[in-house]
């Protein structure tokens, strides 16, 4: 084969267009497959179609939906109202992954509605939760009933194709916040259906000195998505010590050994980042209305996401 100066230039140019494609970075990813979600519940100051702008402008992959009552889809309107917010969400450029209902058991109103509009979205796992303890009644007994209950949930999900994640709070009468429970009730129960949505946060107020490192071992095979958010304690107004909610990496959370923990486990789900603090004039708690300016909450809501995506690249996402 005779090669002339022209077809030796066409190869390098070639090789060199090869060699550069290879070098070049491979498309951002998702973390962990599922993307860092805004809490709608933030937002709750904006439309969702305004959310999901002001959401993908902050940084995020992902927006969690608040679909419960005063949230952002009614559940009496989902099958109106869902598609046309999760339409807004994608059109953002952000997926929606989950969404935050209001389903404590079969029993809620329109529990299978809005698990059948979600499904028929692609939208495949939701918070659920609220199970609280009756101080008048045995632990065992207790345990037993709420087991019951999720069987009764594992069914309706099994239908519809969708996991329900077991939102953990901290606090006195609350299910779940001694982490032993919720892992008690969900042993031997299929964790594709109903599954744990376990917070950092709360799981170092409840277990501070290593009690969360134990709690997050215990039910990180159960865990199909985690909360992030930040604390510290401070004397309140009456000098009672309480929980102060700060932003990332501002408190006692050490959000990088919790995401090792779940990373060394296998985790694959949403990751949400929750912004409870004062500073947010409102966002913080899903007010209307909020009292500082959307500048001042985009410049917060920024460094909190930023710290995160530090956090999870240190953990190895």
């Amino acid at each position: 084969m005779k090669l002339t100066r022209r077809s030796l230039l066409a190869s390098a140019a070639v090789g060199t267009a090869t060699l550069a494609a290879a070098a070049a970075p491979a498309p951002a990813q998702p973390v962990a497959g599922w993307g860092v979600c805004a809490f709608s519940k933030h937002f709750q100051w904006l439309p969702v179609a305004d959310a999901a702008a002001l959401t993908a402008e902050i940084g995020y992959d992902a927006l969690d939906l608040t679909v419960r009552p005063g949230g952002h889809v009614e559940p009496a309107r989902v099958a109106d109202d869902l598609p046309k917010a999760v339409e807004a969400i994608r059109k953002a450029g952000l997926t929606a992954p989950m969404f935050t209902s209001g389903i404590v058991d079969v029993r809620t109103p329109h529990a299978e509605a809005v698990l059948k509009t979600a499904a028929a979205l692609g939208i495949r796992r939701y918070r659920w939760g609220g199970f609280s303890y009756d101080a008048s009644k045995p632990i065992p007994r207790q345990i037993e009933e709420f087991r019951a209950s999720a069987k009764e949930l594992a069914a309706l999900n099994k239908a519809h194709g969708l996991c329900a994640m077991y939102h953990t709070h901290s606090g006195v009468g609350q299910f779940g916040a001694s982490f032993w429970d919720i892992g008690a009730v969900l042993q031997g129960l299929d964790n594709d259906l109903v599954s744990v949505n376990l917070d950092c946060a709360h799981a170092t107020i409840e277990g501070g000195l290593g009690g969360w490192i134990n709690s997050t071992r215990l039910l990180a095979p159960m865990t199909r998505g985690i909360a992030i958010k930040d604390f510290h304690w401070a004397k309140n107004s009456k000098g009672k010590w309480a929980v102060r909610w700060c932003p990332m990496r501002e408190g006692m959370v050490n959000s990088v050994e919790f995401l090792k923990l779940l990373k060394a486990a296998g985790f694959h789900g949403p990751i949400q980042l929750h912004m409870e603090y004062d500073e947010l004039g409102g966002a913080d708690s899903g007010k209307s209305t909020i009292k500082i300016s959307r500048a001042e909450f985009t410049r917060m809501a920024k460094q909190d996401v930023a710290r995160l995506r530090e956090d999870l690249a240190a953990a190895g996402y």
